[in-house]
């Protein structure tokens, strides 16, 4: 029996208060740390060696983990022979089991994201001839400030500068700068140009965040790139029944990472959100963690 719009809409809406619901307690579970706001303190415990799966910056006051992109950029740029297999493989892991479900479900600075795209107001469709090109931007960030910078710095001076942490990373400049800088007064003495210009990226992809789904996790975020390698054969993954879909578009519509969801349903930029899935009045779409994988039928196929 086939659903009908309302039922949908009622499914996405379902769907959309659970996946709230796993957000906020993610952000609440990897900022546990409650004291750190109470006294301007970073926790420094033995959690603080393990890597959470997401981009949750290790200098929060609440932080009870270690952001993999900024352990990575830590551990890369050493001049000796050790190699950061810890975090490199936490980050294989992680990409292998979930690929970028993780962006959907645990993300702190995503959650944030979607929020304020809820936002009532009109929303922005970037060209496709803007938008594909853009998309590239994550790995350039990944390769660059998270990779090459550090290592580079090392070579050259004998220390690793966290090039993406200190210029880019907006995670790090609303859940660590900013608290940190209210919290200490000692701060705001030491706070110059660089701080004014993280504070006005962070403000620009908020702000761009509200007519533009994602924004960020779509054009910037290096561990987004990282997943995203991944993405196509993580042992959790999406599935379309070319059967039973008969190519309304409503997948493709509500998707915030402007996924085709028919011509491409485990796209790199898929996050897993579910919204397709939910919204789709067939039931063509389904999502499976397993090792076998069923092999996609040509859209064309009869």
């Amino acid at each position: 029996m086939h659903r009908n719009r309302m039922t949908t809409d009622d499914a996405a809406k379902r769907q959309d208060r659970f996946r709230t619901i796993i957000r906020l307690a993610a952000t609440v579970f990897f900022n546990g740390y409650a004291a750190g706001f109470l006294k301007a303190d970073i926790f420094t415990g033995r959690t603080k060696g393990v890597c959470v799966p997401v981009l949750n910056c290790y200098s929060c006051p609440g932080a009870l983990g270690a952001c993999p992109i900024g352990s990575l950029q830590s551990l890369i740029g050493n001049t000796g022979s050790r190699i950061p297999f810890y975090v490199l493989g936490s980050l294989m892991l992680f990409g292998v089991l979930f690929g970028r479900l993780l962006c959907g479900f645990l993300c702190p600075f995503g959650f944030i994201q979607d929020l304020l795209h809820k936002i009532p107001l009109k929303k922005i469709s970037v060209p496709q001839k803007i938008d594909r090109p853009l998309r590239w931007l994550k790995y350039a960030v990944l390769l660059l400030f998270v990779v090459a910078l550090p290592v580079f710095t090392a070579v050259k001076d004998g220390y690793t500068v966290p090039y993406f942490c200190e210029w880019i990373c907006p995670a790090g400049t609303l859940e660590a700068g900013i608290p940190l800088v209210i919290l200490d007064p000692g701060l705001r003495a030491l706070i110059g140009a660089l701080f004014d210009w993280k504070v006005v990226l962070l403000v620009l992809i908020l702000i761009g965040s509200i007519f533009v789904p994602r924004l960020f996790c779509r054009y910037l975020c290096p561990l987004g790139a990282v997943y995203a390698l991944f993405n196509r054969f993580a042992l959790y993954h999406m599935e379309l029944d070319q059967n039973k879909c008969v190519k309304c578009g409503r997948c493709s519509e509500v998707c915030p990472m402007a996924v085709d969801v028919i011509k491409d349903i485990n796209s790199p930029e898929c996050i897993r959100c579910g919204k397709c899935k939910a919204i789709c009045p067939e039931g063509a779409i389904t999502s499976d963690y397993s090792m076998c994988k069923k092999q996609p039928e040509s859209v064309g196929e009869e």
